[in-house]
């Protein structure tokens, strides 16, 4: 009786075939690692600031008085300068960004593009906490004698925009730290825009000149709706990190659990209030740090998940169009 031996080809199908099932099992299982991490994260500071969370309630939420001594503690100023020195970030930074990717992509000789790049990819090297240090030592006195009191003597008169503008040129606050927190996410967003605007195949570009389309109109109505979707995911990648800054913010914001109208006064964030008190917290305290800790991570989660909602509009768009 005579065996039949599969053949090479045979055996080779079946052993590439067992290798991608494993292959498969460990990339799905890296990708739960990461959900399971994250997840953990999300229940780990959920648990740790139970007792403030469920027994202030709906207070914690919505009060500014923050009161070791007497227990009472309140989020409302940490989410409001977290999310105000994150808008002027991006506001800041957008534009700026956007200017130096069309510059390096464009513009630009081909012998300079290298320079620039390698200056945009070391400036998103810098550690935070040297960003803090300059801003301290160097741009905090700067905004002081220079540019704060410019503001409050040009625009501190404005009936309505007069409110943002006045105060004590202290040069702490939220307008200095949301200046320092642009120039941070400045290099992430510029890196993300050059790489899709390179990505975007020359013929179409060079059949635009060729009808007479200038520089500004081929960006426009070429580059740009080419790579929309992946420029709004660089926004949000650099808002994320401004949402989640701790050390720069920390040293210019002036950490001041107050809510006021101008962008002159000290103000203080979710991260800089957990770096500055942790370390010192027992009891209920560090419950609320956790508590702050906690809603940052649902602020940046709803940041992210408003960014993928945009971007699969965006998709579904393009794709019926």
């Amino acid at each position: 009786m005579v065996i039949a031996t599969p053949a090479p080809a045979t055996r080779r199908a079946e052993r590439d075939a067992r290798r991608d099932r494993w292959f498969a099992r460990a990339l799905k299982a890296s990708a739960l690692l990461v959900l399971a991490v994250l997840l953990g994260a999300a229940l780990s500071t959920l648990w740790g600031g139970r007792e403030v969370l469920f027994g202030e309630g709906l207070r914690f939420l919505a009060s500014s008085e923050w009161n070791p001594v007497d227990d009472r503690y309140g989020a409302l100023a940490p989410i409001f300068g977290t999310v105000l020195t994150s808008i002027i970030a991006i506001v800041l930074a957008v534009p700026v960004a956007f200017g130096i990717a069309l510059f390096l992509t464009e513009i630009a000789p081909e012998w300079m593009r290298a320079w620039f790049s390698a200056a945009i990819e070391l400036l998103a090297a810098i550690p935070s906490i040297i960003y803090g240090m300059w801003g301290l030592f160097v741009f905090v006195p700067f905004m002081a004698e220079q540019v704060q009191p410019a503001l409050t003597a040009v625009l501190g008169e404005l009936p309505l925009l007069g409110a943002l503008f006045s105060g004590p040129p202290l040069g702490l606050g939220i307008l200095t730290a949301g200046i320092v927190l642009a120039v941070m996410i400045v290099p992430f967003i510029a890196a993300v825009m050059r790489e899709v605007f390179l990505a975007v195949p020359g013929r179409l570009k060079e059949s635009a000149r060729a009808l007479g389309a200038t520089t500004w109109e081929v960006v426009w109505h070429i580059v740009l709706p080419a790579t929309r979707s992946a420029v709004i995911g660089g926004i949000f990648l650099g808002l994320g990190r401004a949402l989640g800054e701790t050390m720069a913010v920390t040293f210019v914001l002036g950490n001041a659990y107050d809510i006021q109208a101008s962008l002159l006064m000290p103000g203080t964030s979710i991260s800089s209030s957990i770096a500055n008190e942790f370390n010192e917290a027992v009891g209920n305290h560090r419950s609320a740090l956790l508590a702050l800790g906690f809603l940052l991570f649902v602020v940046t989660f709803f940041v992210l998940l408003i960014a993928r909602v945009m971007l699969r509009r965006l998709a579904r768009r393009e794709g019926t169009a």
